[in-house]
């Protein structure tokens, strides 16, 4: 496990230059705004490949679906490279992928799933009952003892069928086996135990879109299209995914025809983007809600232990302004940590910006001349929305020192919650509902939960297994509403993922996954 001492130096410099970086810049993306990107640079790329400008460092441990996370970025990988009994697909959120079917018993119970046939993992071993029961045993990312705990037992009648036994009725279970965790993803049994959980890193296999060729750190992923792919033969050859963690570095990149997308364009850039021939962008606004965490709040020696402190910060973000600068307005602010298209979401008040009323608080709690709250730890790729917020905290007493940090160790760390001074800029942009977010950041034991209030906890544990679907509402509304009064976090906003897309894509496959941000289904993407 990585520290928040080893960080990403590089991050650190980049973006403190960051201000100047872009001043200096801005007039030759102006300037290149009035130019097309060179043909000549187009036409010399292969046809079957597509380049990728990713916007952060690629980790090993997204090769694996073992080690999902409690945020979305596996998923970029995932999705090429391996492939999910059940997964949200562009028709519908509980997509039968690997399996044809599936069924829940009327005691619910029971859920059964009927695997499709002659499906193949990339080395042409079949897909059978015992690869995703495998799968699921040696699962230990996110949510992995919460599954556990509810299943009592997995059967494999045949190599077609795979039944779970609950031990209780669970109303999530495929909310969770599906997308909320990566349980439900599948690799070879055979392999697995043959080349160890290193060696998988190091070479994956899995039943996906695209096979592994070869992966330099810090650099860029080469995959290539599987031919025997049960959906459709991938229509792009080649994929490589290019790690260009500079925002103006991805722009450039784009703009010379060296990437074919870029994910994450932002601001003035993206600004740039749409004034070039041939270029455009793609914005999709993201089951990903961002919100600034206090860690410290439930230490009594600290100022955030003070819910006027807490509900000072919250008005002291013009998060409308922010938008405008850094997304041109296309984020969408709900005030919450759930994402309005999330099953039993609730809309708290509008956010107000008063820092007038965050003074008077933080004079009411003790602190007239606001206080020093240390370290504001950052994803390196989102560290424009924590400097801006940074500012903003400034101007009404509440000093930090911004910390930016590569996006692989940053949610390693906060997963291992070494975060416990300071603030964190934090989001998630994971598949689920309401009570999936709630129990990955509001309840106790949660994956990115440094503390938690008993009255969350005891609904939580009370809607859990609420068959009543009015009942279960209710409970999940209660738990969204005490977030708020207790003002846990400063919600920001849902984010707008903005990315630039060159002349030679046809189908980007950006937005046909509700709420996904990144291009997929992979095996969608077209060249011209």
């Amino acid at each position: 496990m990585t520290t928040s001492s080893h960080h990403d130096k590089s991050a650190d410099s980049s973006t403190n230059d960051t201000r100047l970086a872009r001043r200096d810049v801005l007039a030759v993306a102006a300037a290149l705004g009035a130019v097309a990107a060179s043909p000549a640079a187009f036409a010399a790329t292969p046809q079957g490949l597509l380049t990728l400008g990713a916007h952060v460092s690629l980790a090993p441990t997204w090769f694996d679906p073992a080690d999902t996370q409690a945020f979305i970025t596996p998923f970029m990988v995932l999705y090429a490279l391996h492939d999910a009994v059940v997964k949200p697909m562009p028709d519908k959120l509980y997509a039968p992928s690997l399996a044809e079917s599936w069924s829940a018993s009327e005691d619910q119970l029971t859920y059964e799933f009927v695997l499709r046939e002659d499906v193949k993992f990339h080395n042409g071993e079949p897909v059978t009952a015992e690869d995703v029961k495998f799968s699921f045993e040696r699962y230990r990312g996110t949510s992995y003892q919460l599954l556990k705990d509810q299943v009592a037992a997995i059967e494999t009648p045949d190599a077609r069928h795979v039944r779970f036994k609950l031990k209780k009725p669970w109303p999530d279970f495929l909310t969770f086996y599906s997308s909320a965790s990566g349980a439900g993803w599948v690799v070879p049994k055979k392999y697995v135990e043959t080349v160890g959980d290193e060696g998988f890193k190091k070479h994956p296999i899995g039943a996906g879109p695209y096979k592994f060729v070869s992966f330099s750190p810090g650099l860029e992923l080469v995959l290539e299209a599987f031919e025997g792919y049960w959906r459709k033969t991938p229509a792009v050859k080649r994929i490589v995914m290019k790690v260009i963690q500079e925002e103006m570095t991805r722009f450039a990149a784009l703009q010379g025809g060296e990437v074919d997308i870029a994910y994450s364009i932002r601001s003035e850039f993206a600004e740039a983007v749409q004034r070039i021939p041939g270029l455009s962008i793609k914005s999709v606004v993201l089951q990903a809600p961002f919100w600034i965490y206090f860690p410290e709040q439930w230490n009594p020696k600290s100022p955030w232990h003070d819910l006027r402190v807490r509900q000072a910060a919250n008005l002291a973000i013009d998060r409308e302004e922010m938008n405008k600068a850094l997304f041109l307005g296309y984020c969408k602010t709900t005030n919450s940590i759930i994402p309005e298209n999330f099953e039993y979401y609730w809309q708290p008040p509008p956010a107000v910006y008063d820092p007038v009323k965050a003074k008077r608080l933080l004079a009411a709690a003790g602190f007239p001349n606001g206080f020093d709250a240390g370290l504001f730890y950052c994803d390196f790729s989102y560290s424009n929305i924590a400097e801006a917020a940074t500012n903003y905290f400034q101007e009404v007493g509440i000093r930090a020192k911004l910390l930016p940090i590569e996006r692989g160790t940053f949610a390693s760390a906060v997963g291992a919650k070494q975060y416990n001074r300071g603030i964190l800029l934090a989001g998630s942009g994971a598949f689920g509902n309401a009570a999936t977010r709630l129990a990955a950041f509001a309840v106790t034991d949660g994956p990115n939960v440094y503390g938690s209030y008993p009255d969350i906890d005891e609904l939580y544990a009370q809607q859990v297994t609420e068959l009543d679907r009015q009942k279960r509402v209710a409970i999940l509304e209660k738990m969204q509403r005490l977030v708020y009064e207790k003002a846990i976090y400063a919600p920001i906003w849902s984010l707008a993922f903005l990315n630039g897309v060159g002349p030679r894509v046809g189908e980007s496959s950006f937005g046909r996954i509700p709420g996904f941000p990144y291009a997929a289904p992979f095996e969608d993407i077209t060249l011209k």
